[in-house]
């Protein structure tokens, strides 16, 4: 059945809000239910609710009563993604920037607030801007980086393993990104903890954030300007020195973007991965049995708990219709990476092993696909299997029903995951220092054409499918998973 077409200007009558203290609380004006507030507390029933009432395209309120449209549907959000000429990340064009019903004070403002980054640019200026992160990122040598992985791995369990007891998300997987992605960025020297949790603190629109930002923005400023000087064989300099020439600040605007996507994401993704090893004995036995390698429990991590539930927005550039839903020039949708990875139609048994199958949202698609995917796929697959190989005995410290999750609109993380094991002693672990100065570069391009490892690296194209490169190397042998070497040697051989 066709759902009940809605139009986003028709439902902003106050009057319709319940009062403060109301049961109903969760529903604004127009009756359209709130993404915040009490409802917030669990989202994955707001947006089921909303789909049995009006389909895999449903209107909803943001913060401030700001009207949305959530985009529950799997094929739903790819079309939205996949089509440019409809749809797009300017929020320029979103119509309550433009008419000031959204105000500055919103908590949203720094995810909808427009900057000059690829992420928000369309046509030639995306291309552009876009063309010199992914030209950067295949710059990448992703055999050294997935050793360095294995070695911050070893380095942070050092840090905890005498004692006996963990706690695997500020212990772990909020520190392992930040070590990969200074190492990348050529500066593990301005790697620490004040780094870590400015990184965490900056999107959760906290009272600290415009302080967390500032230091950032500090460091990676000094490190553009250190790199334009003095270029070296990593990201940033490759960044500095492609053909797009970008500026200073857009350099460093860049990297924070991906420092703290990337550090958020893989936190969440790392933290995940964990908790469904610990708290399901049928997920652990089939990794510990071969049956499933720990990249095949990541890709189903992917599925069940993205790291970002949706993704702030994208917007009608002229009147169209997506699902029956009349959608107007100016209308905001949400990219619904949670309920697009659970639609009934895709997933008709929640419980069936999505083994081998990548089609999930949990990096976006189309020109906006994550760029970094792959670099987040090996600081989950590599961590979490050099540290089960670590600590084999590990199990949780409390019951699964203790665990106490931070929900907002962007996404939903633990706090904490309490771990035990036996004691054990430090290993000697040094990690790598960065590369050393290099007279020239190659481009973006060049390096694109040119791999400087035998695995070939993923080349960011608009729309370009992931590439399969970052499977494990059987020539590693500290790269060796619970999955066995025989499978992983034969995934390989296949993938050629």
């Amino acid at each position: 059945m066709t759902p009940e077409s809605h139009s986003l200007t028709d439902t902003d009558d106050p009057s319709a809000a319940p009062p403060p203290g109301c049961p109903a609380h969760d529903l604004g004006p127009g009756g359209l239910r709130r993404l915040y507030g009490p409802a917030a507390e669990d989202l994955g029933a707001v947006y089921e609710k909303l789909r049995a009432e009006h389909g895999p395209v449903a209107p909803a309120l943001l913060h401030g009563d700001l009207p949305i449209w959530v985009v529950l549907g799997h094929s739903e959000n790819m079309h939205m993604v996949s089509t440019p000429s409809h749809f797009c990340r300017d929020t320029r064009l979103w119509t309550p920037m433009r008419d000031g019903t959204a105000k500055p004070d919103n908590p949203l403002m720094p995810h909808l607030a427009w900057q000059p980054l690829c992420s928000h640019a369309e046509g030639d200026e995306h291309q552009r801007l876009r063309g010199a992160v992914s030209g950067a990122m295949a710059t990448i040598d992703y055999r050294a980086i997935r050793r360095h992985i294995n070695r911050a791995t070893q380095h942070l369990v050092n840090k905890f393993c005498e004692e006996g007891r963990a706690d695997l998300v500020s212990q772990f997987a909020e520190r392992l990104p930040m070590l990969v992605l200074c190492e990348i960025f050529g500066m593990p020297e301005e790697y620490n903890d004040r780094l870590v949790e400015a990184a965490r603190d900056l999107p959760k629109g906290t009272a600290t954030a415009l302080a967390s930002n500032a230091y950032i923005m500090d460091v990676l400023m000094r490190l553009t300007v250190r790199r334009r000087a003095e270029p070296r064989d990593d990201f940033t300099s490759h960044l500095i020195n492609h053909q797009a020439r970008l500026t200073d600040e857009e350099v460093a605007q860049h990297l924070r973007l991906v420092l703290i996507v990337a550090a958020e994401s893989c936190a969440n993704l790392l933290a995940n991965v964990l908790r469904v090893v610990l708290t399901d004995p049928g997920f652990r036995a089939q990794l510990n049995g071969g049956q499933m390698t720990v990249p095949e429990a990541v890709e189903q991590t992917l599925w069940d708990e993205p790291p970002f539930s949706t993704i702030i927005a994208y917007f009608a550039k002229q009147d169209t219709e997506l699902a029956g839903q009349r959608i107007r020039q100016g209308d905001g949708l949400l990219l619904g990476i949670a309920p697009g990875n659970v639609d009934p139609r895709v997933r008709p048994d929640l419980k069936a092993n999505m083994q081998g199958n990548r089609s999930h949202l949990a990096f976006s698609g189309g020109p906006h696909e994550c760029p970094g995917q792959d670099i987040g796929r090996a600081i989950a697959d590599v961590g979490v299997d050099a540290l089960l190989n670590r600590v084999p005995d590990i199990q949780l410290a409390c019951d699964e029903h203790e665990l106490r999750w931070r929900e907002t609109i962007s996404n939903r993380h633990l706090v904490e995951l309490p771990v035990k094991f036996a004691p054990s002693p430090r290993q000697e672990v040094t990690l790598s220092a960065s590369a050393e100065s290099v007279p020239s570069q190659r481009s973006g391009a060049q390096a694109a054409e040119q791999p400087r490892s035998a695995v070939p690296h993923p080349v960011d194209t608009l729309g370009a499918s992931p590439s399969p490169s970052l499977s494990p190397s059987p020539s590693a042998p500290e790269e060796t998973g619970r999955g066995g070497v025989f499978h992983r040697l034969l995934r390989w051989l296949v993938g050629k």
